[in-house]
């Protein structure tokens, strides 16, 4: 089980180990969409690059980076991740909307 804390909306929830970080944003309400984002997202295809977070804790708990994570982030920091591409395997923090 993994304890995923979404630091910006002060909300923590449960998720069992693999879970995609998006999905389980969605299904708990938490937005991590900025304006542009919010009109222009794939849905969760890992086309666009709109579900950008940061982790704050617990980066070692996340599957690794995907090839299109690398591309799109590459002049960003290590520890941005696209939400769409991210399975959680352990206790995190994330802050959305960086």
């Amino acid at each position: 089980m993994a304890n995923i804390k979404f630091v910006n909306e002060d909300k923590e929830v449960i998720a069992m180990d693999g879970v995609n970080l998006r999905l389980k944003a969605m299904e708990h309400n938490v937005d991590i969409y900025k304006l542009m984002g919010k009109l222009t997202n794939c849905g969760g295809y890992g086309q666009c690059g709109t579900c950008i977070v940061e982790i704050s804790e617990g980066i070692e708990n996340l599957s690794p980076r995907t090839d299109f994570e690398q591309k799109k982030l590459k002049r960003k920091p290590d520890t941005y991740r696209l939400a769409c591409q991210t399975l959680v395997n352990g206790d995190v923090s994330v802050k959305t909307r960086p």
